[in-house]
């Protein structure tokens, strides 16, 4: 199982570099002039290999998960939290898809300094998650 858990984490850590990244490129997406298709075309084709690549990781990382939990078994209370918070990160991650959509087909209606927030809920979601796995406080 500890193999199992190594994995796990290593594609946890994996998908969080992408869940906090892509958000940043939406953030400069945002920012870019009507005129600067060259600078758009680059960031839509970064953020559409990122999303590509971190879907995998994001998969793989549940799926590590799920088995640790059903080879532990069961836990408390901080374990069915936890299992919440990532459902919500899964939605988040589906979430970007959309708006990468949305940049794609030029409907984007959201504004650079709303991305910079939409970008920091994956960082309060990873905090509250290690605090939970760490103390597992109930």
């Amino acid at each position: 199982m500890l193999v199992v858990k190594t994995l796990h984490i290593w594609m946890v850590i994996s998908w969080f570099a992408g869940l906090f990244y892509l958000p940043r490129i939406f953030v400069n997406l945002a920012m870019v002039p009507a005129d600067s298709i060259a600078e758009r075309d680059r960031l839509l084709l970064m953020a559409r290999k990122l999303y590509k690549f971190m879907t995998p990781l994001g998969v793989l990382a549940i799926a590590f998960g799920l088995w640790l939990w059903f080879g532990y078994g069961f836990g408390g209370g901080w374990l069915h939290a936890k299992t919440t918070l990532v459902a919500g990160l899964a939605v988040y991650h589906g979430y970007c898809g959309r708006l990468l959509k949305s940049f794609e087909n030029g409907a984007n209606t959201q504004s650079h300094v709303w991305f910079r927030f939409f970008n920091e809920i994956p960082v309060i979601v990873l905090l509250i998650v290690l605090f939970l796995v760490v103390l597992k406080p109930f």
